[in-house]
């Protein structure tokens, strides 16, 4: 065997017992931290010589949302310092002016960072989600064309009906009808395949293999680019949180294990996204020459794709701004949705309320009426209030380029990443009163009528100042059309027993095991709450 060979073997075998001396030690120190006392969610973590808060950490690794969250509760400022062996250091907050602070008043000290570019790196490239910058500003001036009035009503209003016509409602309506027995539905894997099948046709103007009606078609089915944007997504996602970085770095470059996966999966997205660019730059080139009826139909609707090659942008560039389109799009609103529907199962009389709402407000119609979507408050409330305690993202770093104090007057030093926390946030009783952890639409409704609302630094599901989502009103649009859409057909019946299902919190969260329901049909009702 030559030495190069040897090397292919030794490195893995080298790394696996690094690891496993690492968590040796872990166990180790933290059994004899152990013996000193338990930890607990109410005091600052434990910090040794060395090692930092490595133990609590540690001890805490499968449970990060539940401990964070009573640590900032605990802290008079709901910030706590995390500094620990084998990472940078970490300030974490739920303060809503330390919030404030990074996502707007010293905005320019606080980008994403190179340690969250290089984990994302290889599946996003340099989209407009993993760039700062003057790159990351001349890709948000570009999309947020894609978030006008014109391309909601066209584009993703007429994507949200052929999907709900075409797969969802006739998936549940199938349920309904049982077949002489009962079936369960996973309504958390069938909102992801909508949700993924909608933001392609919005971002592409694509259809799935086959196309048909003037569409470029992708080389593959969206059922397959949907399994490699899952595999990349949860891969990438353990990226950024191994506890040592050069772990996945050495697999990556010997191209094992799970980076190797990665890199198939990867390779599987690019491919075929790179391919309907280019077809999709042929047809335009071949309707300019010989135009046909199916393309005179769809002129004047410009995607995605068509802008940026529009505006000069090499193929490379508008995979990389599609790739990162479809992954703020593929899970957020069906994370958000999927928690919506388990809390209506129970809190009836909501459910009620949004019922009442959407009969008047939106009809029973498979349709997207922008207006009637802006009038439903109740509904409206009811998903904020489900995002506040499920947000989509549970977190999200920046990394400060300068040396900073935060308001509240924590040191903040050049390279430290700090992470504001949406999902502690959304529990903290000195945000939202003794009835935080409580499921309460009207706090929303009295908000609005008090003050105009709450602040986005309370509440940075969107995020909050000059990085606020854009896509902010497309996802109400689309969780608003399928909350109506499902809710004023079927009722919905969770299988599980009663407690609340687990929030697993990857790049986007999901609800662990996914929602299974049994399904029935409503009646016809008509009652009329909607705000005029």
């Amino acid at each position: 065997m030559d030495l190069e060979s040897c090397s292919c073997y030794m490195v893995p075998l080298l790394t696996c017992c690094l690891f496993l001396l690492y968590s040796i030690i872990c166990h180790a120190l933290a059994a004899a931290a152990g013996s000193c006392g338990s930890s607990d969610d109410h005091l600052a973590p434990r910090s040794y010589p060395v090692v930092g808060c490595l133990l609590d950490f540690y001890r805490n690794r499968r449970r990060l949302l539940a401990w964070y969250t009573g640590l900032l509760a605990a802290s008079p400022s709901q910030t706590v310092v995390v500094d620990r062996l084998g990472a940078r250091r970490t300030v974490v907050t739920a303060n809503p002016a330390n919030v404030e602070h990074v996502l707007k008043a010293n905005f320019g000290n606080y980008p994403k960072g190179k340690a969250f570019t290089d984990v994302l790196g290889d599946l996003l490239g340099g989209g407009i989600f993993n760039v700062d910058g003057e790159r990351w500003y001349a890709q948000r001036k570009l999309v947020s064309h894609e978030f006008s009035t014109r391309v909601m009503r066209e584009a993703v209003g007429v994507a949200l009906e052929r999907e709900a016509r075409a797969r969802l409602l006739p998936a549940l309506d199938a349920a309904a009808e049982g077949d002489g027995g009962v079936v369960v539905v996973d309504v958390q894997e069938l909102l992801r395949q909508f949700a993924f099948n909608v933001i392609c046709r919005v971002a592409l103007g694509a259809g799935d293999a086959g196309g048909g009606g003037g569409e470029v078609a992708l080389a593959l089915p969206l059922s397959r680019l949907a399994a490699a944007f899952d595999a990349a997504a949860a891969i990438s996602a353990r990226r950024g949180a191994a506890p040592v970085a050069a772990a996945w770095k050495v697999k990556r470059a010997l191209g094992v294990g799970s980076e190797r996966r990665l890199r198939e999966e990867v390779k599987v997205i690019r491919d075929a996204i790179m391919k309907f660019i280019r077809d999709s730059s042929s047809r335009r080139r071949e309707e300019m020459i010989r135009p046909s009826p199916a393309a005179r139909a769809c002129r004047g609707r410009i995607d995605l794709v068509s802008r940026m090659a529009a505006a000069g942008y090499p193929d490379e560039a508008i995979c990389d701004m599609v790739v990162s389109f479809i992954m703020a799009g593929r899970d957020t609103t069906s994370s958000a949705l999927t928690w919506f529907f388990w809390l209506m199962t129970r809190h009836r009389d909501v459910e009620q309320e949004v019922l009442d709402e959407v009969d008047e407000c939106m009809g029973d119609g498979v349709g997207v009426d922008l207006e009637g979507s802006r009038r439903a408050r109740v509904l409206h409330a009811a998903l904020c209030e489900t995002m506040r305690l499920y947000p989509p993202v549970a977190w999200d770093s920046k990394h400060a380029v300068e040396d900073d104090v935060l308001p509240d007057g924590t040191r903040v030093g050049r390279g430290d990443r700090v992470t504001y926390f949406p999902y502690g946030m959304g529990r903290m009783e000195s945000i939202w009163g003794v009835d935080a952890g409580e499921f309460r639409p009207g706090r929303w409704l009295a908000a609005a009528a008090a003050d105009g609302g709450v602040s986005p630094f309370k509440y940075p599901v969107f995020q909050g100042g000059p990085r606020t989502c854009l896509g902010k009103e497309m996802a109400f649009v689309q969780m608003k059309f399928v909350a109506s859409a499902v809710l004023g057909r079927f009722e919905l019946r969770p299988v599980a027993p009663e407690g609340s299902p687990e929030f697993v919190p990857l790049l986007t969260a999901h609800m662990a095991g996914g929602l299974k329901v049994t399904v029935r049909r409503r009646r016809q009702r008509q009652n009329s709450t909607c705000e005029r």
